[in-house]
């Protein structure tokens, strides 16, 4: 029979054992969950993009990151201007921004998880139904376009229609807008449904969510063709990583690729116009 003493000294070694145990494991999961942070820079006033409410699809389709790659989400709040990029991506401060183009020279990027298009968004009782720069009636509709700037850089939109004399009748609308209203962007989209203008030429998630949102029917039709010279109309999206994260970009291309039913249903949730196969998609009445 054992004494107690050494009773008592198997239960203190088991007790030390079990405390080591314990303390390892503490210290590898903090560690994992220190690896496990993704931190992303985003927009806090930004529908359909992205809020700081997450109510946006990007807030979505990070939401389906972390479920998927057991990630810790952290935001960086930006909003999403000029600097934005230099300031978030390059500098090293964050991981990763969602919707940049697929072939963006500031980071490494994803495949692509959609492709829109800009569209020309009009309210359905005008039964415009405009597609292309061309049409002879866009030089008596007043025509909203969206703006960066006025310094030459400025939307694809906005080059076709000044290439075509188009521009005593073009309503600028910029890319920013004020900032102290809610989705400034969507100031072009208000614009339509009042009939302050006749038209605008719109990038397609911001005028297919707005579209859906809207009291007054609208209705938008892909710009076609995609190309006109050397513009572009329409972009493949992707995640954008920081150039020293090339295992992240990785990770994240993987994610895109065998996940690609489940962005899809954000996306259609969001009324996301998706070329190629996009014909019309109208709000609903």
């Amino acid at each position: 029979m054992k004494s107690s003493r050494t009773t008592r000294g198997f239960r203190t070694a088991n007790q030390l054992s079990l405390l080591a145990v314990f303390a390892l494991f503490a210290a590898q999961n903090s560690i994992a969950q220190q690896q496990q942070v993704l931190k992303i820079a985003a927009d806090p006033n930004n529908l359909p993009f992205s809020n700081d409410h997450l109510e946006g699809f990007e807030n979505k389709i990070a939401e389906l990151i972390a479920r998927e790659l057991h990630y810790k989400i952290e935001y960086h709040w930006r909003a999403q201007r000029r600097g934005f990029f230099r300031e978030t991506l390059k500098s090293g401060d964050v991981d990763v921004v969602l919707g940049v183009p697929s072939h963006f020279n500031m980071a490494l990027t994803t495949a692509p998880y959609y492709r829109s298009t800009y569209v020309f968004v009009s309210r359905t009782d005008r039964n415009l139904r405009v597609a292309s720069f061309d049409a002879p009636e866009l030089r008596k509709l007043r025509i909203g376009v969206q703006l960066v700037g006025n310094d030459g850089v400025d939307t694809p939109p906005a080059h076709a229609l000044a290439a075509r004399g188009i521009v005593n009748n073009v309503i600028g609308f910029t890319l920013y807008g004020d900032y102290t209203r809610h989705n400034p962007p969507a100031r072009i989209m208000d614009a339509v449904a009042n009939g302050n203008v006749d038209i605008a030429v719109v990038w397609g998630p911001l005028a297919g969510y707005f579209a859906q949102q809207s009291k007054i029917p609208l209705e938008f039709v892909p710009v076609t063709p995609e190309k006109d010279g050397p513009l572009r109309f329409a972009f493949d999206v992707s995640l954008g990583v920081n150039k020293k994260e090339q295992d992240l970009r990785d990770q994240l291309d993987r994610f895109v690729t065998g996940h690609r039913k489940e962005i899809e249903e954000i996306l259609d949730e969001y009324n996301v116009p998706r070329v190629p196969g996009v014909a019309k998609l109208t709000s609903a009445e």
